[in-house]
């Protein structure tokens, strides 16, 4: 037996306010029963023992709380294991009269919508867009707005989130108050069982979006009816597994998208497919903050026609590829037609904070059919300070892309991004050509099509000249609070000029006495300017092209 260093058991029990749910009787709880503290309904957790404690009087609930730190324990007291808690301070012994049970929807209903609004509650007004973001009500005439939310009949959208919500109430009743409702947000409550979301579901023919996030919904989802009308489907942060989204993916067969955030998802699991199948009309699946590294799981994506939008920011991959032949799954282990392609409606593919470092996997993406919409930040391969490349190299070698990093790639963009990278290669690999096609398989296309040609050395007064020393136009932009208001100055340089160069050069055009310099690249559709460190790389080589904008910053 585990023992513990502290407990939350009182000397002296003494009894709170008792709130919706409320109730003495230790009888109504039960193990693994969702609960939440009296008059905190963002306070949750499961019940895990009904009982006595050692040297107490009366009857406790032990509950193992859903956010770490709620508790004082892991379970046990006094040497003796009770339960068995997530964690070593998630836990809690309670009095029965300090716990909620929980309310039905429709008592959920009366009290945000018929009683008097806090200013949290007001914030919690809002309906969900397609994207699944919260647009809030801005409340003008806010007697008027409450006076319309009061008429339950006319609703389209509620929000009963951390409300206690823990049973569907009497049949019949919802269908009767909610007849047109449409969106239904039950984010935080105390629903554990499919087949009460089975029921709510059922009595709202209307509904078609619903969120779950935030509930400890059962493994069990076999007995969930066929919900044609639902369309966008919300679980994010509930514990679920794919196992249990394939059970539950022919309860909602009409569903456009489906969003899966926070929920430690590690593989995509198949009981006998190698690729998932079926989710018919399925436009977006939002798999961000989960725990998917291997590029495999993805693959087993890929046959979903409808996918247009794929979501996986903030999960753990390494890298991306994309099979050669389309009559497998990239390893060679199924055949699936000769017309079938990978992703094929794909167009948004959003992979910010994960660990791609390689340029393969970006070339990669030049093999989706469809895609023009990719977010890499986040990623060492896009972080310059971590050996990455810059935006321009990233469109470059991008050749569809119309949006990256949530910025749009203007035609302008895409032309200056290209002849920089073509020319910053060819100031790399003028004779190993096997090489350079190998590490930049765009770079010969780019230069046809740009109609960049290989300059000539000639032969003058001061030796051969290598075709990079052209000049390029730069424009300097002072920033720094000590340098003063100066004018930006347009130069025409040397590509081959250092930033060492540059600074020196700097300090002589803004007469900058005391000031040591520090420059930063500016360049169209990144958010941040790039530092320009390493004073011994050419302005070529860290991608400065023609008409580039350099801030002026000084040392701190």
């Amino acid at each position: 037996m585990q023992t513990t260093k502290s407990s939350d058991l009182p000397p002296q029990p003494t009894r709170e306010e008792s709130g919706p749910g409320a109730t003495d009787s230790a009888s109504a709880f039960k193990s693994g029963q969702r609960v939440h503290s009296t008059g905190d309904t963002r306070r949750i957790g499961t019940v895990k023992y009904v009982g006595p404690v050692e040297g107490y009087s009366g009857t406790w609930v032990g509950v193992d709380w859903d956010d770490d730190g709620q508790g004082k324990h892991d379970g046990s007291h006094n040497g003796v294991q009770y339960f068995q808690a997530r964690g070593l301070k998630t836990a809690s012994f309670v009095r029965p009269h300090n716990l909620s049970s929980g309310i039905t929807l429709l008592e959920a209903l009366q009290v945000r919508y018929r009683g008097t609004s806090t200013k949290e509650e007001e914030d919690e007004m809002y309906v969900l867009s397609s994207t699944n973001k919260r647009v809030s009500i801005e409340l003008l005439g806010k007697e008027k707005i409450q006076n319309k939310l009061s008429r339950f009949e006319e609703l389209t959208g509620v929000s009963l989130s951390f409300l206690g919500v823990s049973s569907p109430g009497p049949s019949g009743q919802i269908s009767n108050t909610l007849p047109n409702l449409k969106q239904l947000d039950l984010t935080g409550n105390l629903l554990s069982d499919w087949k009460d979301v089975g029921i709510i579901c059922k009595e709202l023919p209307a509904l078609e979006v619903l969120n779950l996030s935030h509930s400890s919904m059962l493994h069990d989802t076999v007995e969930i009816p066929k919900l044609h009308n639902i369309r966008i489907l919300v679980l994010n942060h509930i514990g679920i597994n794919w196992k249990q989204v394939e059970m539950l993916k022919d309860s909602v067969p009409c569903i456009e998208e489906l969003h899966l955030i926070g929920n430690n998802i590690k593989e995509i699991t198949l009981s006998s497919s190698m690729r998932v199948e079926g989710f018919d009309y399925l436009h977006l699946l939002n798999l961000e903050e989960n725990c998917l590294a291997d590029w495999n799981e993805i693959m087993k994506l890929s046959k979903i026609k409808s996918l247009e939008q794929l979501l996986l920011n903030k999960n753990s991959l390494n890298e991306i590829w994309y099979p050669e032949h389309s009559t497998s799954d990239g390893a060679g282990n199924e055949s699936v037609g000769r017309n079938f392609k990978p992703f094929q409606s794909l167009h948004c593919l959003l992979l910010g904070g994960n660990n791609i470092k390689d340029l393969a996997s970006v070339d990669s993406l030049n093999s989706f059919p469809s895609l023009i919409d990719i977010r890499l930040s986040e990623n060492p391969v896009s972080d310059t300070g971590k050996d990455g490349v810059p935006r321009f190299v990233l469109i470059a070698r991008l050749a569809n892309v119309k949006i990256l990093n949530g910025s749009e790639v203007s035609p302008r963009e895409r032309k200056d991004s290209e002849i920089r990278y073509v020319r910053l290669v060819m100031t790399k690999y003028n004779d190993n050509v096997e090489e350079l096609m190998r590490l930049h398989p765009r770079f010969a296309e780019l230069k046809r099509f740009h109609g960049i040609e290989d300059v000539k050395a000639p032969i003058g007064v001061f030796g051969p000249q290598k075709m990079s020393s052209g000049l390029i136009s730069v424009t300097l932009k002072c920033v720094g609070s000590s340098i003063g208001e100066k004018q930006p100055l347009t130069k025409k340089l040397p590509s081959t000029t250092t930033v060492g160069k540059l600074k020196n050069l700097c300090e002589s055009f803004f007469k900058l006495k005391s000031v040591k310099p520090k420059l930063f690249l500016q360049e169209e559709g990144t958010p941040l300017p790039t530092l320009l460190d390493d004073d011994m790389a050419s302005l070529m080589e860290i991608g400065v092209g023609n008409d580039s904008t350099i801030l002026v910053d000084e040392v701190n």
